[in-house]
Order: structure tokens, then C-alpha cells, then sequence
């Protein structure tokens, strides 16, 4: 990694999340499906370091048949055995039937408001938030923002998805830019 640029500090433990820094991270998501793949694995990451769960994102999209959530939306209890026997995903049994969970609130969601970007984008109209924060330590664990979303979607019936959750989402899918000034990746998204 070429140190000499500047990043943000969180993505130099390793040449995987630097990447993920580099390529996705804060940057404007509107594949519907990478959207809620993206939900489902910030819900999965609660308690744990990102780097953990990027270093299970293939076996996260093995596992559940690429996050197509109408597969998801009717696991059984097979499924739920297959999954907590998964040693290439986090074994939790509360992750895994939230999973399933949402994947049922999703399509809910998908219903009535056409789709999960639509719904989602909405709350910003359309334009990300790009914050000009100079240092890792100002960037907040939740906003308002990410407490009345994820009010909504606990309403809507989601489940691990709280304010700390929600905002760490928004920062993934780029609903939320928090690269710090002068960040490299940051500045070639802007």
C-alpha cells in the first residue's frame, strides 16, 4: 500500500479493505440487490470488525444464493441448519433468521415503495451527504438521519438494524460520504 497518499486510516489494516476503501466504500450504490446484500451484511457485522466479515463476504454470497432474497425469503429449517453448520459465515442464529427476516421485510418493502434504492435514495432526494470531516475521530456512529431510517425499518419489520447499523450502511452504499479530506479515494468518487 502506497502510504505517502492519504486515506482514510480505517482501510490501511489491510491490502482487502483498502480495496473495498479504494473501489466501493462511500461511493453512490443503486443495485437493488447489492443493496440489500449490504444490509444483510452490516446486520451481521454487529459486534464484529468489518475486516471480518469481508473476509467472508464470498462464502456470505455462496451461502445465501447471492442475496436473492426470494431464495432467502423461503428457507426452512434445512436452510437454517446449512447456515449455522457454515463455518465461512458468522454461526449466529439471531443473524441468521434476521436474515431471513429481512429478506421477507424486503420484499414487503420492494412492494410498496417499488424498490429498496428508490425508498432508500429517497430520504437524501437523490444526492449523497458528503461530509468534509478532517480527521477518522469527528465521523459520528449514528446521525438523525440514521435514526429515523432505521425507526423505519424496524416499523417495516428489519431486524439488526439500528441507528449504529444504519449509519455504517449508509456510509457502505454511499448514501453517505464520509472519506476524509484530502482522502484519495474520496476525492476520485467526488
Amino acid at each position: 500500500m502506497d502510504d505517502a497518499v492519504r486515506v482514510c486510516a480505517w482501510a490501511m489494516k489491510s491490502r482487502q479493505e483498502r480495496d473495498y476503501h479504494d473501489q466501493e466504500w462511500g461511493r453512490p450504490l443503486h443495485d437493488e440487490r447489492r443493496l440489500f446484500e449490504m444490509l444483510i451484511l452490516e446486520g451481521a457485522q454487529a459486534g464484529l470488525s468489518w475486516s471480518t466479515i469481508l473476509n467472508k463476504r464470498e462464502n456470505y454470497r455462496r451461502a445465501f444464493h447471492d442475496f436473492d432474497a426470494e431464495k432467502i425469503a423461503r428457507y426452512n429449517d434445512a436452510d437454517r441448519a446449512r447456515l449455522l453448520a457454515d463455518p465461512g459465515i458468522v454461526r449466529n442464529r439471531l443473524k441468521i433468521e434476521a436474515a431471513i427476516t429481512n429478506a421477507n421485510a424486503y420484499l414487503r418493502l420492494r412492494e410498496q415503495h417499488g424498490s429498496l434504492d428508490a425508498w432508500l435514495w429517497r430520504w437524501v432526494n437523490g444526492q449523497p451527504i458528503i461530509n468534509r470531516w478532517t480527521e477518522m475521530n469527528q465521523v459520528p456512529a449514528r446521525t438523525e438521519l440514521s435514526d429515523a431510517i432505521s425507526k423505519a425499518l424496524i416499523k417495516a419489520g428489519f431486524k439488526f438494524v439500528g441507528s449504529t447499523i444504519i449509519y455504517a450502511y449508509l456510509q457502505a452504499v454511499g448514501v453517505v460520504d464520509d472519506h476524509i479530506v484530502g482522502c484519495s479515494a474520496g476525492e476520485s468518487a467526488r
